[in-house]
């Protein structure tokens, strides 16, 4: 699979399209990125706060019936804790004596957005993310991707081994695979002293204090996307093109032909990838199959519901045939679409009846090959008596939706 990565500076913010094998299948954009020269300065209203940041919080609430607290990480920001996790936390004032206590401050990272109905969410076990590896507090585990072949996980697993250590654990990536042991050691010494620095770092700072600022949005998802298959890194800003140059020379110097500057002529790289199109049909309820079926997909507040139906389709077959040939159309088109609007939660897809045993198995089983393709972790919890098919997608970030509006309103 080809893949290519456009990062497009636009009035809204920093674009970031993945396309594999030609096709857009994930958009991000970071509205609130700056330029090297200006990164440090926060405009009147914005905020400073990103996915990755690690702050020093203080606990403002703790709801024991429900195992969260809520963690202030800049004066009027309260986020959501799990209070299982205060037994292996990184205090920087204690008040009391049990696990977590009102007024406790505490190292904390900001793992997920806050939504509309719903606040940020924050971490104690901090991780130190890398092009091939990661390093995280509050579980000492080594381990090594799934998606690295059986025997050459084996190998990496015995070398990681020497990395033993009572206070982190590390997790090697699946870019590991074909990098070189002395790259992964390199990086993973720069981990350990990124930690070792944080906690002599909290130890003079207060309350609220930014420990460690993750880098742009453009930047975490060009460290987030697999080398396999990545063929060109296209860029239409010349001071994005040298941070993102800075970036390969540091992890992955045998890409940096990859990335090219096409600074905006009169055909754009948005005219070219039609990237306004794709956002428009993002957003659409209606989306329609090459085979003349199509997909209803109304969010709510609680899940999203995605109906699949007939449509349009000609039948030259069976009804039981003509079922499956749809199903399999519309799961391969429901897994681009979980990643292209960022559709994350409860998902409940209504799929075409079908009778057959097997043919509901062989539905089942291509449709998690399909979402096995996300980054996002995607589980396919089973099928109910009615024929819904139950999902769900890790919350990170926002849905696209949402982040269109939002980056809208700055223009």
């Amino acid at each position: 699979m080809e893949k290519k990565i456009l990062v497009l500076k636009e009035e809204q913010g920093i674009w970031t399209y993945i396309l594999e094998n030609n096709e857009i299948v994930e958009i991000h954009v970071d509205e609130s990125s700056k330029s090297k020269s200006s990164k440090n300065k926060t405009s009147k209203g914005e905020p400073s706060h990103q996915v990755g940041n690690v702050y020093i919080g203080k606990v403002k609430k703790i709801l024991n019936n429900i195992g969260a607290a809520f963690v202030e990480i800049e004066p009027g920001l309260e986020c959501y804790y799990d209070l299982s996790q205060a037994e292996t936390a990184m205090f920087t004032t204690k008040v009391g004596k049990k696990p977590l206590c009102v007024a406790d401050e505490l190292i904390v990272q900001l793992s997920k957005e806050g939504t509309k109905t719903k606040a940020p969410t924050v971490t104690s076990n901090i991780s130190f993310t890398g092009y091939y590896s990661v390093l995280t507090t509050g579980n000492t585990r080594i381990g090594v991707s799934t998606k690295i072949s059986k025997k050459k996980r084996e190998e990496l697993k015995a070398f990681l081994d020497q990395y033993e250590h009572q206070e982190y654990g590390l997790i090697l990536r699946t870019n590991g695979e074909e990098a070189s042991l002395q790259l992964i050691e390199e990086e993973i010494e720069a981990h350990v002293q990124a930690f070792e620095h944080m906690k002599s770092k909290a130890a003079m700072r207060t309350c609220f204090s930014v420990l460690r600022k993750n880098p742009p949005g453009y930047i975490t998802q060009l460290r987030n996307v697999g080398r396999r298959g990545l063929s060109k890194i296209l860029v239409n800003d010349q001071e994005i093109y040298d941070e993102i140059c800075d970036f390969y020379e540091s992890f992955d110097r045998e890409h940096l032909p990859l990335i090219q500057l096409e600074e905006e002529t009169s055909t754009s790289l948005a005219s070219i990838f039609n990237t306004r199109k794709v956002l428009e049909r993002a957003l659409l309820e209606k989306v329609w199959l090459k085979n003349g079926a199509y997909l209803i997909i109304q969010p709510t507040e609680a899940l999203t519901v995605i109906d699949v139906n007939s449509g349009k389709y000609e039948k030259k077959e069976s009804e039981k045939e003509a079922a499956l040939k749809i199903n399999l159309v519309a799961a391969c088109e429901i897994a681009k679409q979980l990643r292209l609007r960022n559709i994350s939660g409860i998902i409940i897809v209504d799929f075409i009846n079908m009778e057959d045993e097997e043919d509901i198995l062989a539905l089942v089983k291509e449709f998690k090959g399909y979402l096995s393709r996300d980054a996002v972790p995607t589980t396919l919890v089973g099928v109910t008596k009615l024929q819904l098919m139950e999902l769900t997608r890790k919350k990170i970030r926002k849905p696209l939706s949402e982040t269109l509006t939002l980056a809208n309103k700055k223009v």
